[in-house]
């Protein structure tokens, strides 16, 4: 295989710093999924409430998604490096307490810091192999970034299993702590230290940050609560608008403000819009198959944690496979044609489960979607990102890694009231309706995704300056 040109400056343990960086990403979207197999046996051990369990695994995307936009910012300020490293060690530290929690308070407590911990981390390490690739080389980088962090959330429910069945459920928190503290000693000496853009920006937008990360925090939790209460409840209603309010003061503000936190403009930008849009699809329907799946395999089938998670090893290598062809080719094809691959596979594969609960059939059409998100992820990254400006690329990072949570949020809420029927019960018309639900999402998304993905002439058009 022809590795492409790199430029004569570029760092020569760059593919080294990526897969650390990689690793380190697989490590927060591990995170999402891993917590999902352990949860019956942690409501055993902790004596957990319904409502805590769900603050379980709510609480480390609400947090992360909140304060991703805010973790980007200070990493265009601070200096992606530092914000890297003290991303990555808050986050293990936090996994070591939260493996230790002997309480829901500590354990959701722990789960809280996980995310900050993970909003620094995420978009200064996707800043950071922005700038050290450049051209084709950067498509192919950011292919096996997708690669690892799609994959992840499939191998999160494999690794679950085999420690949630092994050593125990504490051991999905503890994995991390070794493998943070190992990743942050070499990176600390690999990583080169770039010049932050503080002489520019100089002041953070602390009013900007808490009107930004309260609206998000509102609307997740809003979509949250429509999960466990419906969609037509007054508290539902009223986090939606509070977060409409926010998000209208914090466009106010950032156009007024002498420092702001991010230029607006950012989002009006075809490329960017469009990678929020496929990523949030992509993460969407990601967590539709493990949220659905799970419960699936261990209360329809009656599946052990174990069997359950070698179950979505297909799951993860689809995943990969999707995400490693696109990497490939999107320099030569542009966006476009592979993103409306991807949404149609995902569309495909959805439609199987939903017109057939047969287990084999399950674990083939959720392995054909994962492809086809794979894919999608590439094009939302490559997308996005492929033409940002050194001083925006931590911001846009945070704008791409937002919408992940968003979509995570989204999916989550919406399958687990359609599917509340099954989870409540031992009928199975719950789960089909969810998987319907995702494969008509995933057929809009395919004209969607035609109308407003940049072809290759797109990608390769300048952005206007700011």
């Amino acid at each position: 295989m022809n590795r492409p040109t790199a430029r004569p400056d570029a760092h020569p343990a760059r593919w080294r710093i990526l897969g650390l960086l990689g690793v380190a990403q697989l490590m927060l979207i591990l995170d999402v999924t891993v917590v999902a197999i352990a949860l019956p046996h942690i409501e055993t051990d902790l004596g957990l409430s319904r409502e805590a369990l769900t603050w379980t695994v709510s609480a480390y995307t609400l947090t992360f998604g909140g304060l991703m936009l805010l973790g980007g910012r200070i990493s265009d300020l601070a200096g992606a490096k530092r914000v890297m490293l003290a991303g990555l060690l808050l986050f293990t530290a936090a996994s070591l307490a939260t493996g230790l929690a002997e309480s829901a308070a500590l354990l959701v407590g722990g789960r809280i810091a996980q995310g900050v911990g993970a909003a620094l981390l995420s978009p200064s390490a996707l800043s950071l192999v922005v700038t050290l690739f450049d051209g084709e080389e950067r498509n192919k980088a950011l292919g096996v970034w997708s690669a690892l962090g799609g994959g992840g959330a499939a191998l999160g429910v494999l690794l679950g299993g085999l420690l949630t069945a092994g050593p125990g459920w504490s051991w999905v928190f503890y994995v991390n702590v070794p493998i943070g503290v190992a990743i942050a000693g070499v990176l600390a000496v690999l990583v080169p230290a770039r010049r932050a853009w503080a002489a520019e920006r100089p002041r953070l937008d602390i009013l900007g940050a808490i009107l930004v990360t309260s609206s998000t925090a509102s609307l997740i939790y809003a979509l949250i609560a429509a999960g466990e209460g419906g969609w037509l409840t007054p508290l539902t209603g009223w986090l939606v608008l509070a977060a409409a309010a926010g998000y209208v003061l914090f466009v106010v503000r950032q156009k007024r403000a002498r420092s702001p936190l991010m230029d607006v403009r950012l989002l009006v930008r075809r490329p960017v819009a469009t990678g929020a849009f496929l990523i949030m699809m992509a993460t969407a329907l990601m967590i539709t198959v493990f949220f659905l799946g799970t419960f699936y395999f261990q209360q329809a089938q009656g599946y052990g944690a174990l069997q359950t998670g070698l179950l979505f090893l297909p799951v993860a290598v689809a995943t990969m496979l999707g995400a490693n062809l696109t990497g490939r080719v999107i320099g030569r094809w542009g966006g476009r044609a592979p993103a409306v691959a991807g949404m149609a596979l995902a569309a495909l594969g959805m439609a199987v489960p939903a017109v057939s609960m047969n287990p084999a059939l399950v674990v083939v059409g959720v392995s054909v979607a994962a492809a086809g998100t794979g894919a999608m992820f590439v094009v939302a990254s490559a997308t996005a990102l492929g033409q940002v400006a050194p001083h925006e690329a931590g911001i846009a990072s945070g704008i791409v890694s937002t919408f992940h949570e968003f979509g995570a949020s989204v999916g989550a809420a919406v399958v687990s009231s359609v599917a509340a029927a099954s989870l409540a019960g031992e009928t199975l018309s719950g789960f089909a309706g969810g998987f319907t639900v995702a494969a008509v999402a995933a057929a809009v998304g395919i004209v969607v995704t035609a109308l407003v993905t940049p072809g290759r002439a797109g990608q390769e058009a300048p952005l206007p300056s700011s």
